[in-house]
C-alpha cells in the first residue's frame, strides 16, 4: 500500500477535529440507565454496554481523522462522505447510499446487504472499504470482510477491491487476515471525554462543526455500480445448482470461482427442501410442526472456506429457525433476526421451489460426503 498511517492517526490526536465528535448521535440509552441505577462500572454488564459505546465513538473519531488524511493525501482521489458531512440522508435500492443512521450502505428494496465504516478510491483504481474496531481479535472480521469484498467486486468490477483495518495496538489475529487487507494500529483509545459531555448537566457551548471542503469529498450515490439483482441472482444459482441431469447438485458449477465469489457474498446457497418426516430424524425435531412443513436445505460457507449443510424452518413470515451442526457434531438451533436478510431469502426461495427440489436423506448423505471430500482434498 502506497499510503500509510499518519502520526496524527497513530497517536489519536484530536487537535484538528474540534468538537465534531460531540455532534454525532450515540446509542447510549441503555448505558445511561445503568449509570442512573448506580451499577458498578466493573460489572460485566456495564463494561459490555460501555465498550459498545466506545466502539461507536472510535468509529466516528477515525472517520473524522480519515477525512483530513484523505484531503492531504495525493494518492486518494475520492473519499465517500457520511454522517453530517453529506446532504442526502436517504437509502436507495441497488446502489450505495446513506441510511437513516447516516451510514454508507448497499441495500435491496427491502433489506440492507452491507454497511461500510468508510470508503475511498485511490489514483491506482483501488477501492478501499474501511473497518475500524476496538475488538481484541480481528479473526471474526474475516467472514464480514469477505462478504463486503465480494459485494464490491460484483457491483464495481472495474476497481481493485482492498480493505483497510484500523485497530488499537495489541489486537491479535492481524497476520491471519487476507492479503487484500492492510492494517493500521493506533494507540489505545478511550471515549471518556465524550461520555462526560453526554452526562454533564450543564453542557458547554459547542464549537461549530469543522467541515472539510474538497473536490475529493463525494456523496455515496455518485459512485455508479453495475446493476445487480440480489434475489434474481440467488434464484438463478439455486436453479443451476439443481439443473444437472445426472447429479443432485452440480459441484463443478458450485466451485466455479465466479460462483464462489457469490457464495462469499450470500454466505449460503439454497438447494432444496426436506419433508418433515425425513427432517425429524436428521435434526431431532421434537417440536410440533404442521405435516406439510418444509425444511429448507442450504450450503453454508464457513470462515474457513469449508462448505457445510444447514437447515431452515420458517414458521411465519418473520419467524425463522436455523439448525446446524457445530465442529463437534452437536446440533445447534438458533432463532434468526426477524428483520434480517435471511428471513426474506428463505421466504423467497421457498415460494420458488416446486416438488423437483425435494431432497431425500440419501441425497443429504451424498452431498455432505462430496463437500467434506472436496474440503479435505484442498486443505
Amino acid at each position: 500500500m502506497s499510503i500509510g498511517i499518519s502520526k496524527s492517526i497513530h497517536e489519536l490526536d484530536d487537535f484538528d477535529i474540534g468538537d465534531n465528535l460531540l455532534y454525532y448521535d450515540y446509542n447510549v440509552k441503555h448505558l445511561l440507565s445503568l449509570l442512573e441505577n448506580g451499577m458498578d462500572q466493573d460489572d460485566p454488564r456495564f463494561l459490555s454496554s460501555y465498550r459498545s459505546f466506545e466502539g461507536e465513538v472510535f468509529e466516528n473519531f477515525i472517520y473524522e481523522k480519515l477525512l483530513r488524511y484523505a484531503e492531504r493525501c495525493d494518492e486518494i482521489e475520492k473519499f465517500i462522505l457520511k454522517g453530517y458531512h453529506q446532504d442526502k440522508v436517504k437509502s436507495f435500492a441497488n446502489t450505495l447510499s446513506i441510511s437513516e443512521k447516516q451510514q454508507i450502505v448497499y441495500r435491496t428494496k427491502s433489506r440492507e446487504i452491507s454497511e461500510f465504516d468508510a470508503m475511498f478510491i485511490t489514483k491506482k483504481n483501488e477501492l478501499y472499504f474501511v473497518e475500524m474496531t476496538l475488538v481484541k481479535s480481528v479473526l471474526k472480521l474475516k467472514k464480514r470482510m469477505r462478504k463486503k469484498k465480494a459485494l464490491l467486486e460484483t457491483i464495481f468490477p472495474n476497481y481493485k477491491i482492498k480493505a483497510l483495518i484500523i485497530v488499537n495496538e495489541g489486537a491479535s489475529g492481524t497476520k491471519q487476515l487476507p492479503s487484500y487487507a492492510d492494517v493500521w494500529f493506533t494507540k489505545e483509545f478511550n471515549a471518556k471525554k465524550v461520555l462526560e459531555y453526554i452526562i454533564s448537566d450543564k453542557k458547554r457551548p459547542l464549537k461549530p462543526k469543522k467541515i472539510i471542503n474538497s473536490k475529493k469529498m463525494v456523496e455515496a450515490e455518485t459512485l455508479r455500480p453495475k446493476p445487480f439483482r440480489y434475489y434474481n441472482t440467488m434464484s438463478w444459482i439455486t436453479r443451476t445448482l439443481r439443473a444437472h441431469k445426472r447429479y443432485v447438485v452440480d459441484m463443478k458449477f458450485l466451485y466455479n470461482p465466479k460462483i464462489q465469489r457469490y457464495h462469499d457474498l450470500y454466505n449460503k446457497f439454497y438447494i432444496g427442501y426436506l419433508e418433515l418426516e425425513d427432517a425429524r430424524a436428521l435434526l431431532e425435531l421434537n417440536e410440533e410442526y404442521k405435516e406439510d412443513q418444509r425444511v429448507i436445505v442450504a450450503l453454508e460457507k464457513k470462515h474457513t472456506d469449508e462448505i457445510v449443510l444447514t437447515y431452515y424452518i420458517q414458521l411465519a413470515r418473520k419467524k425463522l429457525f436455523l439448525y446446524s451442526f457445530n465442529d463437534d457434531g452437536k446440533l445447534v438451533k438458533e432463532k434468526k433476526d426477524p428483520y434480517g436478510i435471511t428471513v426474506t431469502e428463505v421466504y423467497h426461495i421457498n415460494r420458488m421451489m416446486d416438488k423437483s427440489y425435494k431432497l431425500a436423506l440419501k441425497d443429504i448423505s451424498k452431498i455432505r460426503k462430496l463437500l467434506r471430500d472436496r474440503y479435505m482434498k484442498t486443505n
